[in-house]
């Protein structure tokens, strides 16, 4: 079956590049939704568009059997490209906050796309070898947490086959050619955006006795949350604050009457996750009082992802079927990841058991040469990195026969 994979793999890898150059914005992928559409409608599947505002769903139906869920996340982010591919992205787009912003695949979810579909390709081709149905979700605003829940609330529980089982992948930086499992375990923490607003009183820069000033006060911020973590965090828990971006002012002589802060929270337990997201208002307010400041902070929830749990036994049954395919050597056990990611809804809000695990994207040779150094840090762009690409090959060939191995592993006929 998989040797159909040679028959497609060329419009695949242009449909991969299309989709790299042409990136949009979570919530904003009507050109995305509407390819993959056509491509669904193509191969004969259910399709349904505009699940959650640009979601697409499709279905494919093979007679009595399981039923099984299948995820791919297709939003860009707000990043300037600097690959250098033939391919990169120009494209720019509007932000939330209704700012003219530069896109990019920056995390990999056109490889994602590219690859569900081929894997559905080459699963309609194959209809003999299982039976049941296959529920493909191509879904939108991964990067801002609210696809998964938007398609949810738009009644996906009700208008779709209920999975038993929810399956889905992440290219990543590491060795292509090769799949990481995290079993049994928090597999990806959760994450909390905060927008933080300080507000001070305005003047000119050179009376600084009749401001109250912001910057100072979101400044003196920054580094006390950085204690947050050091001083309130267990070494046997994990968690991380970042402090990913700080707005105020307009010009150097004009002191601003507020600041705003973007705050980014990781977790894997419930209770650290509380702990430090109060330890965080906590000290903004705090902070706020120390200046003087004669207005409250207000915070506004940016971004609200779950912990992703895979499931043991769903994950180790897909485990063995991934290394019967690929071989023991090209499948590896992983560490829990700090990223976080909303696909795991799905199972929670069906009540069934979700597996999702990673693939490789990075040149083999650079991989082992950066390892070897011990400059993966400085060497192996990461995702969101305006340097990340993953190499067509042989990513596109392992996502595509990871997903349609998984996949059989859960419809095979008996």
């Amino acid at each position: 079956m998989l040797g159909r994979l040679d028959d497609i793999r060329g419009d695949l890898t242009e449909l991969y590049k299309d989709l790299h150059a042409n990136p949009e914005l979570s919530f904003a992928e009507h050109r995305t939704a509407a390819e993959v559409a056509r491509r669904l409608e193509k191969l004969g599947l259910e399709v349904t568009t505009e699940v959650g505002r640009t979601g697409v769903v499709g279905v494919l139906r093979n007679g009595d059997g399981p039923t099984v869920l299948l995820r791919a996340d297709f939003d860009a982010l707000p990043v300037l490209e600097q690959t250098g591919l033939d391919y990169a992205s120009t494209r720019r787009g509007t932000d939330p906050d209704g700012h003219d912003v530069p896109v990019m695949h920056a995390c990999g979810h056109d490889m994602h796309v590219t690859c569900q579909l081929g894997a559905l390709d080459l699963l309609v081709a194959a209809r003999d070898r299982w039976a049941g149905t296959i529920v493909a979700v191509f879904q939108p605003a991964e990067e801002i947490g609210s696809g998964a829940q938007a398609m949810i609330d738009d009644g996906f529980l009700d208008r779709f086959p209920k999975p038993d089982v929810c399956l889905g992948q992440h290219v990543f930086p590491f060795e292509s050619g090769t799949v990481g499992m995290i079993s049994g375990r928090p597999s990806m923490s959760a994450a909390d955006g905060l927008k933080v607003t300080m507000f001070g009183r305005g003047a000119h820069g050179s009376q600084p006795q009749n401001a109250i000033d912001p910057v100072v006060m979101a400044s003196a911020t920054v580094m006390r949350l950085q204690t947050v973590v050091s001083r309130e965090v267990a070494p046997s828990d994990t968690a991380v604050v970042t402090v990913g971006a700080i707005k105020a002012g307009t010009k150097d002589n004009i002191i601003p009457d507020q600041a705003e802060l973007r705050v980014n929270i990781r977790s894997f337990d419930e209770r650290v996750r509380e702990h430090v997201i109060a330890a965080v208002q906590r000290i903004v307010r705090a902070e706020a009082i120390a200046a003087g400041a004669e207005r409250e902070p207000e915070f506004e929830r940016l971004t609200d992802f779950p912990v992703l749990v895979n499931d043991p036994e769903v994950t180790g049954r897909t485990t063995a079927a991934l290394r019967g395919q690929l071989g023991d050597g090209r499948v590896h056990e992983m560490a829990p990841v700090v990223g976080s990611e909303d696909v795991g809804l799905f199972g929670t809000a069906a009540g069934v058991p979700t597996c999702y695990w990673f693939f490789g994207g990075t040149d083999r040779e650079k991989f082992l040469a950066a390892k070897e150094a011990g400059t993966l840090n400085r060497d192996i762009p990461s995702n969101h990195s305006p340097f990340f690409a993953p190499v067509v090959e042989p990513t596109l060939t392992t996502g595509v026969t990871a997903m349609t191995t998984a996949a059989l592993e859960w419809l095979a006929k008996s």
